[in-house]
């Protein structure tokens, strides 16, 4: 329900700054580019807040599955030099990673 009054915030607040962009970009008869641009960059920081919110609540999900769960957090554990270097890599270290690839030159696995 917070979340919903939130948007509903969010929406009255860019409507006000339209509402005020467009009465001064009237009074000064000139386009505000720069303005506009801020006020457009401040919709897309929101967007990116209430998508991180989201996301932070999945994870606590998440966190509380694996946390009740002894036989998971044991494989996590045992497993956690494999995938611990992908998720806390950054893009650049990410995109050296490289999966398995099958060679072009060898036919693909029998499943007989």
């Amino acid at each position: 329900m917070a979340a919903e009054e939130g948007k509903t915030a969010d929406a009255q607040l860019f409507n006000l700054l339209s509402d005020l962009l467009h009465q001064v970009e009237a009074l000064s008869n000139e386009e505000e580019v720069e303005l506009r641009s801020k006020i457009e960059a401040l919709g897309l920081e929101l967007e990116i807040e209430r998508e991180l919110d989201r996301l932070s609540a999945k994870l606590d999900g998440v966190d509380e599955m694996i946390s009740s769960d002894p036989q998971v957090q044991s494989l996590l554990s045992d497993t956690a030099h494999v995938w611990m270097p992908v998720i806390t890599a950054n893009a650049d270290e990410r995109r050296n990673f490289t999966a398995p690839t099958i060679s072009d030159d060898k036919p693909p696995p029998s499943t007989q």
